[in-house]
């Protein structure tokens, strides 16, 4: 198949372009720098330059495909306020590569939650979460001939190409306050996959995911922030404390999800799809050594 990539030079998007590649697909990464079109050429893809504000060139590079894969997502306007903005420039991204693929059959594969049941609550977060507004738009596109698939992706991804994600950011802050912090008991949980198996299930999706289809892609369901908070305590040398919720903000500034807590039950996707977790896990993964080199 010709898959299009959107965030292909990324932290997941190029361990996935790999992935495509290795399982014989051809695969075009959407870049919008010179640097990323530099880092998806070496990774044998095709480039299609633009961004997620180019409606058309993403209508374009969807039409010619066969599958899509979305990750691209400005992250970085999170912390300063501007994740509303984000996710709704996000959905009219979404919505322009989907209707190229009105009435194809083929797959629209991105990130997202669909709440079923207690346990997909507590994996979607807070109610008020703007990204639901992109999860809804691509369920829409189910009954319009689009093989759409949501995979949930678990908040901690970890791997040595791991470099702004929980982990880092968490080990900056401990760094910065000489304390490896949770809050409260630190019983909240997080989801964890290393990077390399989150994006097996992607590219495998490509293949097998039916229309509709919901996968997990969490090799860890859930492991306590306060287990994650301890060892990279150990690691630098520092105390792993509590710090009380009322100067969480504080403590924790720049990184408001420290009291996340998210649970992603993933038999269904290993069923469904013969996926199964090779790679190390969390705390396997913070022993190995490339996080204190950051």
């Amino acid at each position: 198949m010709r898959v299009f990539v959107t965030g292909a030079s990324g932290h997941i998007g190029s361990a996935v372009v790999t992935e495509l590649i290795h399982a014989g697909h051809e695969v075009t990464g959407l870049a919008r720098s010179d640097a990323s079109a530099e880092r998806i050429t070496a990774l044998g893809a095709d480039v299609a330059r633009g961004d997620l504000g180019d409606l058309d060139s993403l209508r374009k590079a969807a039409s010619e495909s066969d599958a899509v894969i979305h990750l691209a997502f400005d992250h970085a306007s999170i912390p300063v306020g501007g994740f509303a903005e984000a996710a709704e420039a996000d959905r009219r991204a979404v919505e322009a590569m989907c209707e190229a693929l009105v009435g194809t059959g083929k797959a629209f594969i991105a990130v997202g939650v669909k709440a079923q049941g207690d346990d997909a609550k507590r994996a979607a977060g807070p109610s008020a979460n703007p990204r639901t507004i992109v999860w809804r738009t691509i369920e829409e596109f189910t009954d319009r001939g689009v093989r759409t698939v949501l995979v949930a992706v678990p908040n901690v991804t970890h791997s040595d190409r791991d470099t702004g994600g929980f982990v880092p950011q968490l080990i900056r802050i401990a760094r910065r306050t000489g304390v490896s912090g949770y809050v409260g008991e630190g019983a909240n949980t997080w989801a964890a996959g290393h990077t390399l198996d989150v994006a097996r299930v992607f590219a495998l999706a490509v293949d097998k995911a039916p229309a509709g289809s919901h996968l997990v892609a969490a090799a860890e369901p859930g492991v306590p922030v306060r287990t994650i908070a301890e060892s990279i305590a150990r690691h630098l040398g520092i105390e792993a404390v509590s710090i009380p919720a009322e100067r969480a903000a504080e403590h924790f500034a720049g990184f408001p999800f420290i009291t996340m807590d998210i649970t992603m039950p993933d038999a269904g996707t290993r069923e469904l799809l013969g996926w199964q977790p090779t790679h190390a896990d969390l705390l396997a993964d913070l022993d190995e050594g490339h996080y204190w080199e950051l």
